[in-house]
C-alpha cells in the first residue's frame, strides 16, 4: 500500500516521505494533503524528499510526483528532488521536459455513447470474475471447514452470534409486528366486502411463514449486519490488518469471512421463525381489537392455514438469504479502497447488493416452489 507523510523541517522546507509500494492497484495518492501544507503558515520555501521507506514503485510514483512539481511551481516553490532514486529523477526530468500535448488528458465527460457502453461492460466484466473468484475460495473454505481444517477463533464466532442473533431481536420484532398489523389491515378492508374477515388469520399466517417473515427478516439484516461487515472489513483493509493476516499466514476468508457466513446461517432461521411468530401476533392484534375475532378462533384459523411446508419453506429460505447477506458484506469490505471514504461506499454497495440478491433468490423460489406444487 503507498504511504506519504508530510513533515515541516526548519519551518520552510516541506519533507515529503514515501514509504511502502507504490503500485497502480493501490491508488494514485490524493494532493489535498499536499495543497494543505502549501498553504498553511509559515510559507513553504522548498520542497524535499525522503525515499528510504519506498518499496516496489511504477508509474503511479511518478504521477503524484509530477503533481507535486506542477503544484509547487504554481505557488512558487522550489524542488529538490536530490532526495529521489536516480531512476525516477531521469524520469520526472523526461515527464517535465516535454510539454504536455494538447487534449492528451481525455476528458470521459465527453465520451460518446459506445465508449461508455463498452467500459461500463468492460467494469462489469470484471467484477462479475471477481465475484465468481471470491464464490470459488469461500466454497473451498466451506470444504475445509467440514473436513475440520479451517483456521478461525471460536470467540469471534461466538460474538457475531451474538451480534447477528440476539442484538437483531428489538429491531426484528418492532418490523415484524407492523408488518403482520399492516397485511391484516389490507386483508381486512377487502375480505370485510363479503364478511369473511375470519380469513384474515389465514392471510397473515400463511404471508408471513411463506414470504413475508424470511424476506423482511433478510432485508433488515442486510441493513443491519451486511453493511457492518462490509464497513469492518473494509477499515481493516484501510489498516493494513488484512494484509497483516495473510503476511502471517492465516487466510482472511477463514478468519474473517467464515465465521461471519456461519454466523448469520445459523442466526437467520431462528428470526424467521421468531419473526414469523411477532408478525402473526400484530395480525392477531387486529383480528382481535378490530375485526371481533375471539384469540381461539383466530389461533385455530392459523393453525388450519399455515402447512409444515410453509414454515420449512420459509426457514430454509432464510438460512439462503442469510449466506447471501454475509458474502455480499464481505465480499464488498475486501472490495473496499484504501480510504475512509471507500469504507463508506463499500457498506452502501453492500446493502445495496444484498437486498438485490435477496430479492433475486426470492422470485427464483417462488418459481421452484410453484413447480413443484409447494
Amino acid at each position: 500500500m503507498n504511504q506519504v507523510t508530510f513533515d515541516r523541517v526548519d519551518n520552510d522546507i516541506l519533507l515529503i516521505r514515501f514509504a511502502g509500494s507504490w503500485r497502480l492497484t493501490g491508488g494514485l495518492g490524493s494532493s489535498s494533503a499536499l495543497d494543505r501544507e502549501l498553504q498553511a503558515s509559515p510559507p513553504v520555501a522548498r520542497v524535499a524528499f525522503d525515499t528510504q521507506g519506498l518499496g516496489d514503485w511504477d508509474s503511479s510514483l511518478l504521477t503524484f510526483l509530477t503533481r507535486v512539481s506542477d503544484v509547487s511551481r504554481q505557488r512558487g516553490v522550489s524542488v529538490d528532488p536530490d532526495g529521489l532514486p536516480g531512476g525516477i529523477r531521469r524520469l520526472l526530468d523526461l515527464a517535465e521536459a516535454v510539454p504536455e500535448r494538447a487534449g492528451a488528458r481525455k476528458d470521459l465527460s465527453k465520451a460518446s455513447l459506445l465508449e461508455r457502453t463498452g467500459a461500463g461492460v468492460i467494469s462489469g466484466a470484471g467484477s462479475a470474475l471477481e465475484m465468481l473468484a471470491f464464490l470459488g475460495n469461500m466454497t473451498v473454505t466451506f470444504v475445509r471447514l467440514f473436513g475440520m481444517k479451517a483456521r478461525y477463533r471460536a470467540s469471534d464466532l461466538f460474538l457475531l452470534i451474538q451480534q447477528c442473533g440476539a442484538q437483531a431481536l428489538p429491531i426484528v420484532t418492532l418490523i415484524s409486528f407492523l408488518v403482520g398489523v399492516i397485511l391484516a389491515f389490507v386483508g381486512a378492508i377487502q375480505l370485510k366486502q363479503f364478511g369473511a374477515q375470519i380469513y384474515v388469520a389465514n392471510l397473515v399466517g400463511v404471508a408471513m411463514m411463506r414470504e413475508m417473515g424470511a424476506m423482511m427478516t433478510a432485508i433488515l439484516m442486510a441493513g443491519r449486519t451486511g453493511a457492518a461487515f462490509a464497513a469492518q472489513l473494509g477499515t481493516m483493509k484501510v489498516t493494513q490488518e488484512i494484509d497483516a493476516f495473510t503476511t502471517a499466514g492465516f487466510s482472511p476468508l477463514e478468519f474473517l469471512v467464515l465465521p461471519r457466513t456461519v454466523a448469520l446461517i445459523l442466526m437467520m432461521p431462528l428470526l424467521c421463525l421468531y419473526s414469523d411468530f411477532v408478525g402473526i401476533v400484530g395480525g392477531a392484534a387486529i383480528g382481535v381489537g378490530m375485526l371481533d375475532l375471539s384469540w381461539t378462533t383466530y389461533v385455530q384459523q392459523t393453525m388450519q392455514a399455515v402447512r409444515l411446508t410453509d414454515t420449512v419453506g420459509g426457514v430454509f429460505k432464510s438460512a439462503v438469504y442469510g449466506v447471501l447477506i454475509a458474502l455480499a458484506g464481505c465480499l464488498r469490505g475486501l472490495q473496499s479502497g484504501n480510504s475512509s471514504s471507500a469504507v463508506g461506499d463499500a457498506a452502501t454497495s453492500a446493502v445495496v447488493t444484498g437486498i438485490v440478491a435477496i430479492i433475486v433468490a426470492c422470485g427464483i423460489f417462488a418459481v421452484i416452489f410453484y413447480v413443484l406444487g409447494l
